[in-house]
């Protein structure tokens, strides 16, 4: 039977929240309505985005090489998408839910994501790109466990647990957007939340999560903020790092990570204190005025509130940049398959491709645009990947139009969509290179990336002498310090249109992303998927005869 007709009889039997189906790889079914709704998460009443009356959104809770089924149903008044972070949707780009390959979901309609978490372990998450949405909620946590044929390197936890972190504007998304349209910069966040919400510290309470004395449990922390660095910490307990972005660590303890926009990290927690309740406390890093908030973590049966000694963050972000140098990859850890991370020698591969990508703010026609090489992309109203698929990409954008160098100087930023073409199963090297005061975060879908180094000055050649060709972590978030450059290398085996983005929501919203484009050399099947059947058309493409599959 066709995989697409077998998905259809799936979608049939829909359960509300979550169905198996025996045979082959699982899929398990989700439904979700998507609504506004009052939400307070700094006690200013603001106009959130729930998701089936939840903010933050539900967990799913896959399993490597599940089939997940998301039926999204827009109840808001405008168009809406979500993206699913660090997923890499193999061959598979008409889910990754970003406006260059899909059309939003129009308001009172529904739209079916169907995609496979294919050869992926970890902690992941979504949230919404179209407009500010992700401002205001439509944000939430994805993890992939490990199969039961394959080891984990630490015992199992006690429990398993999400934090969402980030900061938080009390404008509501529709003020923000009208800021950002006006030229202007956000400024500031009024705070931060933790999993949407801030203790007060008066003894009245609730406990994010509760643990049993002696019990070591797994969180899984995001920042899915908009724009600002936090710093995470427990009171009283380390934290043993285990797993970064689908990649196991080497284990070290920390009393504190900083997060950067975009990034997820798993840790072990061992309840090994006295039995009260303690907080755990996320702060602003790299900000004139620091903003903390804080939750409350309850031992069971434990006697007394928290103490009021809050531990103090970091300073400075030569820190932070000393501490991603502690990060390594588990080289004899098996992630999704069996053989262990370390057999893949990333070390060894021949650079095919440097590409370097400078990031500047720029004024245009006296509004505030952001700039990759001296280009601030700019939406079409119709997909990149559709566009291409039927053949009409001279309708829509222009391919290489950003150099692989940038100009030493930039005098005049051009307003466009930005498309790398790049070719299948090379061996590519980005520098991320920051020419600015402020921290940079960068993405890239539909890939893990290893992330080499990260240090400050200007990136020459030379500095490939400093590269970690050896245990550098695969991710698929990076950062990049003030005035200074982050070298990932990536190997291009994954054909379609992949988004490479600034996660630093403002920058991303006013120009600060673009997209590759691999496509199959042979049309096939066996590099790419064809057009899904229900996959949405708008724009240009609307209403045109559909192109020849692949061939298998």
């Amino acid at each position: 039977m066709a995989p697409l007709k077998l998905i259809s009889m799936l979608l049939c039997i829909w359960a509300r929240s979550m169905f198996i189906v025996e045979g082959g790889d699982p899929y398990i079914f989700f439904e979700w309505h998507v609504t506004y709704g009052t939400i307070s998460p700094l006690g200013v009443p603001v106009k959130g985005i729930l998701i089936n009356n939840k903010f933050p959104g539900p967990n799913i809770n896959s399993t490597t090489n599940n089939n997940v089924v998301v039926n999204v149903f827009n109840n808001l008044d405008e168009p809406f998408l979500i993206t699913w972070d660090g997923i890499q949707h193999r061959k598979n780009s008409w889910k990754d839910g970003v406006l260059g390959t899909n059309c939003p979901i129009p308001p009172g309609t529904n739209c079916t994501y169907h995609f496979q978490v294919k050869d992926q372990i970890g902690s992941y998450m979504y949230y919404p790109v179209t407009s500010m949405h992700k401002a205001v909620g439509g944000f939430g946590g994805l993890r992939i466990n490990s199969r039961p044929q394959i080891p984990v390197p630490y015992d199992p936890p006690a429990d398993d647990y999400t934090i969402m972190i980030g900061d938080w504007f009390n404008k509501g998304h529709t003020n923000l957007k009208k800021i950002l349209d006006s030229g202007r910069n956000l400024g500031r966040a009024d705070g931060v939340h933790i999993n949407g919400k801030v203790a007060k510290g008066d003894g009245k309470d609730e406990p994010l999560f509760t643990m049993e004395a002696g019990k070591t449990y797994k969180y899984r922390i995001c920042n899915a903020g908009l724009k600002t660095s936090l710093n995470f910490r427990f009171q009283g307990h380390t934290m043993k790092l285990v797993e970064m972005e689908g990649s196991h660590t080497v284990q070290n303890d920390y009393e504190s990570l900083d997060v950067h926009v975009g990034q997820c990290y798993t840790v072990l927690v061992t309840a090994d204190k006295e039995p009260r309740d303690y907080y755990v406390v996320a702060s602003t890093r790299f900000t004139k005025r620091e903003s903390t908030a804080m939750g409350i973590i309850r031992y069971l049966n434990g006697k007394g509130g928290p103490s009021s000694d809050i531990p103090k963050p970091p300073v400075g972000w030569a820190w932070s940049l000393n501490q991603f140098r502690t990060f390594r990859w588990n080289l004899t850890a098996s992630a999704a398959r069996p053989n262990p991370q370390g057999s893949y020698k990333y070390g060894g591969i021949n650079i095919t491709r440097t590409i370097t990508l400078a990031n500047t703010a720029e004024k245009v026609d006296g509004k505030l645009r952001y700039a990759i090489n001296g280009v601030s992309f700019e939406e079409p109203a119709t997909p990149l990947k559709l566009a291409e698929y039927y053949g009409v990409a001279d309708k829509v954008f222009k391919y290489n139009n950003i150099p692989d160098e940038p100009p030493a100087e930039i005098s005049k930023v051009a307003l466009e969509p930005i498309v790398l073409n790049m070719t299948h199963k090379s061996f590519v090297e980005i520098i991320f290179q920051n020419r600015e005061t402020a921290i940079q975060s960068w993405h890239v879908d539909g890939y893990a990336f290893f992330a080499v180094a990260v240090e400050t000055g200007q990136w020459s050649p030379e500095k490939r002498m400093n590269y970690n060709l050896l245990d550098a972590v695969s991710r698929h978030t990076i950062q990049v310090f003030p005035h200074s450059w982050a070298a990932v290398l990536i190997s291009l085996d994954n054909c379609g249109m992949w988004n490479i983005r600034s996660e630093i929501w403002d920058r991303h919203y006013l120009g600060q992303q673009l997209y590759i484009s691999l496509l199959s050399p042979n049309r096939s099947v066996r590099d790419e998927y064809n057009l899904p059947d229900d996959v949405m058309t708008c724009g240009v493409v609307e209403g045109m005869p559909r192109p020849p599959p692949f061939s298998s």
